[in-house]
């Protein structure tokens, strides 16, 4: 291999990995981009199989318009390139990670947040309904989700203010307050390249052909807020104020040596959401926090949560294939959420609201301090990767956000 290549073995970002984001180079140029151990690649500046202006761009739309033979024909050039013989012209194109600025990868035209981990909703079932059955009866049938919002996806290190809402506070009537219960939600979610024409839904088996990758998300929630919108018609306020994206779009090519069974389906679902072949991924996923005070103190966010990605009870095709069954068009740049991802076991749980029963139980940290859900001051990082020991280690990146005071309303000004 080059010296590039082989430099970047063992790093997370190894020549089997190469993600496309975009970033905000030194000179100041935006540009798509890819990595390769901790350089980020120019690809306006190398020889790809594609005009060099698809890439000199704010965003990897144009690019994943092309469909999924560019795809893979500029990522096997990419690797070709990369792998091959040192070239002066290769290290023109190169930049330090440490001095790029990533910014949002994709311009997303629609959000869809699912429901899709039976850990989750069942967590949440027993929170909400005790004594019943915690999954509603539809939800062993077809993958629950809602619209979101997209004008506030943001990208990893923007800074999440906390939001204000109706809120019961108590016997009284609603009250327009800053949320007292913020959460954080780990969540993977992926990408559309190739859309599809309106009235035509995408069946399971074509998914692979329309989806571009996937990233990490962080799809902040105001449980206060939520509690008392939600009903009848499911999240809004509670959820629109923002939901975080880590700046790497990850190939499912990358992905694919990962591939597991995914969990069995009881009952089998409709036909039209079979399912061939293995299309779980075997991901490992963290949830880390850091309070003010340790910031000040200059210690690292503390992992709460571990858990996995190959349980997710409904995969990936089938996600995209209900959104498209009713005949829904999609675009370039959608993107799609699996929901909060939890596991069976303490401590794999992917929500404040789960690791700390409502609040009820809250965990506790280096600093001393507790946490039912969050404070001013705290910091969020989701991590996530595939592999890893004896097998390539595939970083997805991390989405990074900070909790900022409320702002006044201008009622209160």
């Amino acid at each position: 291999m080059s010296r590039w290549a082989d430099a970047a073995t063992g790093t997370g970002f190894p020549i089997e990995h190469l993600p496309l984001g975009v970033a905000r180079l030194p000179g100041g140029e935006v540009r798509c981009v890819s990595a390769l151990g901790d350089r980020v690649v120019d690809l306006a500046s190398v020889p790809l199989p594609v005009e060099p202006a698809t890439f000199a761009a704010a965003s990897l739309n144009g690019f994943l318009a092309l469909g999924p033979m560019a795809w893979r024909a500029v990522r096997g050039a990419l690797r070709d390139l990369l792998a091959g013989p040192d070239d002066t012209a290769i290290d023109v194109a190169l930049h330090p990670r440490a001095d790029v600025e990533m910014l949002l990868p994709v311009e997303v035209g629609d959000y869809v947040d699912f429901y899709a981990s039976l850990h989750h909703a069942t967590n949440l079932g027993r929170l909400f309904r005790p004594g019943g059955d915690p999954l509603l009866p539809n939800w062993r049938h077809l993958p629950v989700g809602y619209h979101g919002r997209a004008a506030t996806v943001v990208p990893s290190g923007t800074p999440v203010v906390r939001p204000r809402g109706q809120v019961v506070t108590g016997e009284g009537p609603p009250e327009l307050v800053a949320t007292r219960a913020l959460d954080l939600e780990l969540e993977v979610g992926f990408v559309v390249g190739a859309g599809n024409e309106p009235g035509r839904p995408i069946p399971t088996g074509a998914v692979a052909e329309h989806v571009a990758g996937i990233v990490l998300v962080n799809d902040w929630s105001a449980r206060d807020i939520q509690a008392f919108e939600y009903q009848p018609l499911g999240p809004f306020l509670g959820k629109s104020f923002a939901t975080s994206v880590s700046p790497w779009l990850v190939s499912l090519e990358a992905l694919e040596p990962f591939r597991v069974p995914a969990p069995v389906q009881e009952p089998e679902p409709l036909a039209y959401l079979a399912t061939s072949g293995d299309w779980a991924y075997d991901l490992t996923l963290e949830v880390l926090l850091q309070t003010a005070t340790m910031a000040d103190a200059g210690e690292e966010p503390v992992v709460v949560s571990r858990t996995g990605f190959a349980d997710l009870y409904w995969t990936i095709p089938q996600l995209l294939t209900h959104a498209t069954v009713n005949g829904a068009r999609t675009r370039t740049g959608d993107l799609y959420a699996s929901g909060t991802v939890s596991g069976p076991a303490p401590g794999t749980e992917g929500s404040l609201i789960e690791l700390s029963h409502r609040g009820e139980r809250p965990i506790e940290l280096p600093d001393g301090s507790t946490r039912g859900f969050l404070e001013d001051g705290d910091t969020v990082v989701l991590r996530g990767w595939a592999g890893g020991d004896d097998r390539p280690r595939i970083d997805l990146g991390e989405v990074r956000g900070t909790v900022v005071p409320a702002r006044p309303h201008p009622t209160e000004v």
